[in-house]
């Protein structure tokens, strides 16, 4: 009987009293733990075995480590390596090719996925799993950075390159942290990185906007790139271009990427300033189920301060936004934003021409949301401090329906002060007692 026959039947055992009997010790748990890690340890040392006894074609074998390979790359001589032993390579100031000793020409990596694929179905044939390459961290560190380096210097370059690295880029920001976090490390990948599209004309090639514009979304994820991003130039007009021109996917996330950079206080200005708003309530209007949220959740965040308030309503969030309400969608994004709006006099006033008032009652009357009802009364309530003509419009719900008494009663705290002040009002002005 082998060691791993009689290990299993042990851990057998071993489970089986973990499972039955309710006194289990601890000392059980334990012995079944280690013997895990025993066989663990077994299951690799035999797939080892089978890697070292399978005769490895040469081609698969990388010419540094002599091993097979597990990320295949071809460097400018066209020779293949696995990554991080080239990449190490090139790390420590080597610029030739280590098995032909010829000047490499440039440092770039490109991935050979066809080597990649052959290695695969290989080992997929034999049934050999193999293990990750040992490499330290600083060896990744440094094959990720010389990775990027190697994509950014393709944005200067044809191009297929600029459209082959944007979707790399893309890919690599969304997966990997550590890619994000790069950008905030190097001074000039931002700039490189933007440097394919040209403002005016970012749409010209529509597949590398999109790209390009997601993988900003990406890095502005990445709480160090926010500041970095915001300062650039270059970065927030080209995002607010493609809010108004691209692909429905580069438009939302162009929005999406606003709505990031807006969550730092010193951006919402920035963003405001740069014209923003317009197209964002305009990507709103056009109602596509991708896009609108990611428009209706920038323009919350930038209507947080007051100059982007006043730019909002000048550029017609309140009918777009109370258009939306009234055809139930995003109710409650948007009557959060109406309650921010809800400060500014002309947008009260646009509000009560627009036909707020019964919008806001039937909401407050039929909506399951307590978030919602304490929204609509709290602007319902400015409404009736600043135009008594929409009085008997209250007045006639009340009659009809007690919807302020019931919300006075039984609502939010905040929706309780706000019903019973409208109640107040109304009791004043018309010296009315409602039930």
């Amino acid at each position: 009987m082998t060691k791993e026959t009689e290990l299993g039947k042990e851990l057998e055992k071993l489970v089986k009293t973990i499972l039955v009997e309710e006194d289990c010790t601890v000392e059980v748990i334990d012995e079944a733990m280690r013997i895990l890690r025993v066989l663990k340890e077994l299951k690799i040392k035999k797939s080892l075995k089978v890697v070292d006894s399978t005769v490895i074609p040469e081609e698969f074998r990388c010419p540094i480590s002599t091993k097979i390979m597990s990320d295949p790359v071809v460097l400018a001589t066209g020779q293949t390596y696995d990554r991080p032993f080239i990449q190490r390579w090139l790390n420590e100031g080597h610029r030739t090719c280590p098995k032909t000793q010829q000047v490499i020409s440039h440092t770039i990596l490109t991935p050979n996925h066809l080597v990649q694929e052959m290695i695969s179905k290989w080992c997929y044939e034999r049934g050999i799993e193999l293990p990750k390459p040992l490499v330290d961290e600083d060896v990744h560190a440094g094959a990720d950075r010389g990775y990027l380096k190697s994509l950014l210097e393709k944005m200067s370059s044809s191009l297929s390159d600029q459209k082959e690295a944007a979707k790399e880029l893309r890919l690599l920001t969304k997966r990997m942290p550590s890619f994000r976090a790069f950008f905030s490390d190097t001074s000039d990948a931002i700039p490189k990185l933007l440097d394919p599209l040209s403002r005016g004309r970012a749409n010209t090639h529509p597949d590398l906007q999109e790209n390009l514009i997601t993988t900003i979304f990406n890095l502005s994820i990445h709480e160090d790139n926010k500041q970095l991003l915001a300062e650039n130039p270059h970065a927030i007009p080209l995002l607010v271009e493609s809010v108004r021109f691209g692909t429905t996917e580069t438009r939302s996330n162009a929005a999406a990427a606003l709505f990031s950079l807006s969550t730092l206080d010193s951006n919402k200005l920035i963003i405001g300033k740069s014209g923003a708003l317009r197209p964002l309530i305009d990507l709103l209007k056009e109602g596509h189920p991708l896009a609108m949220k990611d428009a209706a959740s920038a323009i919350f965040n930038l209507c947080l301060v007051l100059e982007n308030k006043c730019r909002a309503v000048r550029e017609g969030a309140v009918r777009v936004i109370l258009k939306k309400i009234m055809d139930s969608i995003l109710v409650d994004e948007l009557l959060a934003t109406l309650v921010i709006l809800a400060s500014q006099p002309k947008a009260v006033e646009e509000m009560g021409m627009l036909g707020a008032v019964p919008c806001l009652l039937g909401i407050m009357r039929e909506s399951s949301s307590e978030r919602n009802k304490e929204n609509c009364s709290a602007i319902l309530h400015t409404i009736c401090l600043n135009d008594r003509t929409k009085w008997p419009l209250v007045m006639e719900e009340e009659k009809a329906n007690a919807t302020l008494s019931i919300l006075a009663e039984h609502g939010t705290s905040r929706a309780k002060r706000k019903a019973g002040g409208i109640l107040q009002m109304m009791k004043r002005g018309a010296s009315i007692t409602f039930r």
